[in-house]
């Protein structure tokens, strides 16, 4: 069944309102028909089960039929700090963080980042970042919307990190800990999660104390040496298979 988002101030009582490009979809490249079934989400996580009322260009209107909570989050709240790779793997791990049930993803710049986008590039890009994941949770029937943010500076990623109740610092140098020894010591079944990863050039030395210094776990991922593309989807991975399987 198709699935759309939409803001709280779309719904009402009984109708929800899709605008813009998700509208333009339905209309022409689905080639929906009115009373066909669709699933909208709401920003609280929860799916409506509708059909479709009048359909438009630029407005479509469905019938609410019923009201349920999502059952595709994970019960952990996941940041993905990924230090900005080179190419286009950006998007891929976007994608992937995505069905892998992050709920935010936020690049940042360290020191050995070979790509640097300019301050002026960084709206357009964040914007289409934002659009794969949008289409990944489409795709993986999430029922809340994962935000990609704009990239932020190093110095920023350390302040962070004493938001949250786990912080995971993924790092092949000394002195980690297992990925799989950290979870099962976390004690607990929710709660906020953040996984740092490195990009091609990981971190250098100083970073990495600095990471540590302000209260993340430096975990490994295993023997290998994973690409900076890989290592997202592998501590994701695992994270999933310790909550939610």
């Amino acid at each position: 069944m198709a699935r759309f988002f939409v803001t709280k101030d779309n719904i009402s009582e009984s109708t929800i309102t899709i605008r813009g490009a998700d509208a333009y979809h339905i209309a022409r490249s689905l080639r929906m028909a009115v009373l066909d079934p669709v699933t909208v989400c709401d920003e609280c996580g929860n799916e409506y089960l509708c059909t479709l009322l009048r359909i438009r260009d630029d407005e479509c209107i469905a019938e609410i039929k019923e009201v349920r909570p999502g059952a595709t989050e994970s019960p952990v709240n996941i940041t993905l700090y990924m230090a900005y790779p080179k190419g286009d793997k950006l998007e891929t791990v976007v994608q992937k963080s995505v069905e892998l049930g992050a709920s935010y993803i936020v690049p940042f710049e360290s020191s050995r980042c070979i790509k640097r986008p300019t301050e002026d590039k960084l709206g357009k890009i964040t914007d289409r970042l934002s659009r794969i994941a949008e289409e990944a949770a489409k795709q993986c029937g999430r029922s809340r919307l994962p935000k990609v943010e704009r990239m932020i500076k190093f110095k920023d990623l350390l302040q962070r990190t004493k938001d949250y109740d786990l912080t995971l610092f993924c790092y092949e140098g000394e002195g980690t800990e297992s990925l799989k020894s950290v979870l099962e010591g976390y004690g607990r079944a929710d709660g906020n999660i953040a996984v740092i990863i490195g990009s091609e050039g990981g971190f250098s030395k100083e970073e990495a104390a600095a990471i540590t210094d302000s209260g993340a776990k430096c975990v490994s991922l295993g023997p290998r040496i994973l690409r900076c593309e890989t290592a997202p989807d592998y501590c994701l991975s695992a994270i999933s298979y310790h909550f939610e399987l």
